[in-house]
């Protein structure tokens, strides 16, 4: 039995704190995670939206943000991929993917 918040939650946590370290005001829509297994890793693969100001600040967080380091306790970010990114009016919507393992 795990102790404290899953895999989800803490991603949620990270993307917002590293947003907010880069000038970003997010708000995380949905998330939907799913169980997902190698033949070496378990872990989960995420999918998220989130909304935001269409801004500069935006524009480079979401073009760093495959790269990012993001700290999740007892889990390893395999993959960020940024999937879409819809612009409407000064507002933005993106959709997220995560690939999480357990460390």
């Amino acid at each position: 039995m795990s102790c404290g918040p899953d895999a989800a939650t803490l991603l949620r946590r990270a993307l917002e704190r590293d947003a907010r370290a880069q000038g970003c005001a997010i708000a995380i829509g949905t998330l939907h995670s799913t169980r997902w297994a190698s033949a070496t890793f378990i872990g989960a693969q995420h999918r998220l939206t989130l909304e935001a100001p269409d801004d500069a600040a935006l524009a480079r967080w979401l073009g760093a943000l495959p790269e990012a380091e993001l700290t999740l306790r007892g889990h390893l970010v395999a993959d960020v991929t940024v999937t879409a990114l819809a612009r409407v009016d000064g507002h933005a919507e993106a959709t997220i993917e995560v690939l999480t393992v357990e460390a």
